[in-house]
């Protein structure tokens, strides 16, 4: 199987308000940037929606190293949340809901087919590629081209 690092990061003004994602998907020399905005979500979703989008464009079963500075979609994948919470019908406890479960649903599919191994780094702490989706994300916004 090939091996593909993905570098994600979204963005959003107020929360929830208008938000994007960047997306860079890396294969050796080659790269491929992907960005979207959405009229009204919240920074949690385009976290998770970079993540999509960069897994969603894999054309074929790859191991994945995917680079995110969310400590939500990190942790709650690596620390086994979100498969417990889709086990326990999107409740995070028995009197709270799951947030986004569309999207986590979407996500632990893709999971379930790639060899993912998720690599948390901090936000706006330099790191040249989470800087660079960083940027993606904000002009997406700016763009004003919403998907919704």
């Amino acid at each position: 199987m090939k091996t593909v690092e993905i570098y994600t990061d979204g963005a959003c003004s107020g929360n929830p308000g208008p938000g994007g994602y960047g997306t860079i998907l890396k294969y050796g020399e080659s790269e491929k940037c992907l960005s979207g905005a959405y009229r009204s979500t919240t920074n949690n979703r385009m976290e998770l929606m970079a993540a999509i989008a960069g897994l969603k464009a894999l054309k074929e079963q790859c191991n994945v190293m995917l680079y995110s500075d969310s400590k939500y979609l990190v942790d709650a994948v690596e620390k086994g949340w979100a498969k417990r919470w889709r086990a326990n019908g999107w409740m995070r406890t028995s009197k709270d809901k799951a947030l986004n479960p569309d999207l986590w649903a979407e996500l632990l599919t893709l999971l379930e087919y790639h060899n993912v191994e998720f690599v948390w780094v901090k936000g706006h702490a330099g790191h040249p590629m989470n800087e660079r989706c960083d940027k993606m994300a904000v002009e997406a916004v700016k763009s004003g081209k919403f998907s919704d």
